[in-house]
């Protein structure tokens, strides 16, 4: 399986409303549920409003399209994180997986991973 790093750093924040997220920008996933209105963004995009934020993150995502009658694909990724005492922050779109790590453990996360035998791109 292939994994592709994201370019930028990423920030993970609240905001207390969606017009304070840009819109135009080609990266960002918003999550809104009765309790709060999530984003993850470019940190250069980050509103300047936010009620919460954590700057600091990187990311890679499971590359191509993933079918929903799979099974494990991200529980199997994060166990092997997790074992090497790397948190994570995922978030999942319709065609695949997305896994955010702190930036101090982005590239030995990448190396555990190709250790294990996942294609970094």
């Amino acid at each position: 399986m292939e994994l592709k790093k994201i370019a930028h750093k990423l920030t993970v924040c609240k905001v207390a409303d969606i017009s304070e997220i840009d819109l135009t920008s080609d990266f960002y996933f918003i999550g809104k549920t009765d309790e709060e209105l999530s984003l993850v963004c470019r940190t250069e995009d980050t509103p300047g409003n936010t009620t919460e934020r954590d700057d600091g993150w990187r990311g890679f995502r499971i590359q191509g399209v993933l079918d929903f009658s799979l099974i494990g694909i991200l529980s199997k990724l994060s166990g092997i994180l997790a074992a090497h005492r790397i948190g994570i922050f995922a978030v999942s779109t319709y065609n695949t997986d997305y896994i955010l790590v702190k930036e101090e453990d982005f590239e030995r996360a990448l190396e555990v991973l190709a250790l294990a035998g996942y294609t970094v791109l």
